[in-house]
């Protein structure tokens, strides 16, 4: 028998549980490119971190016994695996984020912290390096401080 999750982000990852729309991660993971551009509350939810979320102020926050648990369950680790690649897939066919200013430049700084603090550095920084590649390829103009953030956030 499973262990019992730490808690609702642990529990939504781990595709037992579901984000405060009723949502599972199965769902998020199904959007379509237009869905993932224009909702705007599932990438806590899938990212999670243990800071408070200044756009979604009422999404849950990473504690620590749920950082440990989702560490230390394959499913969760598998599902933040393929969010980011699925999140990837949607960078790589989208254009519209490609530009000075946009909310997906703090989706993505959101994303690499995540990633690094829990499936690791190389995860993070192996997805930082492929935003660059599609931010390079797509002409290079985002503002410095978002590629300051994410490179910060790849290092930390």
């Amino acid at each position: 028998m499973a262990e019992p999750a730490a808690g609702p982000l642990h529990d939504f990852l781990a595709g037992v549980g579901r984000d405060s729309r009723g949502r599972l991660a199965a769902d998020v993971l199904g959007f379509s490119d237009s869905e993932l551009e224009a909702i705007h509350d599932y990438i806590q939810w899938m990212f999670p971190l243990p800071t408070p979320s200044a756009a979604q102020p009422h999404s849950p926050v990473l504690t620590q016994s749920e950082i440990e648990a989702i560490r230390a369950d394959p499913h969760s680790v598998e599902t933040l695996k393929m969010a980011a690649e699925r999140m990837l897939r949607f960078y790589r066919s989208t254009s519209w984020w490609l530009t000075s200013h946009d909310h997906n430049h703090l989706r993505i700084t959101r994303i690499i912290r995540s990633l690094k603090l829990l499936v690791g550095t190389a995860e993070a920084r192996a997805y930082h390096t492929s935003i660059l590649d599609i931010h390079e390829a797509g002409g290079g103009i985002v503002n410095g401080c978002s590629l300051q953030f994410w490179h910060e956030a790849a290092s930390e």
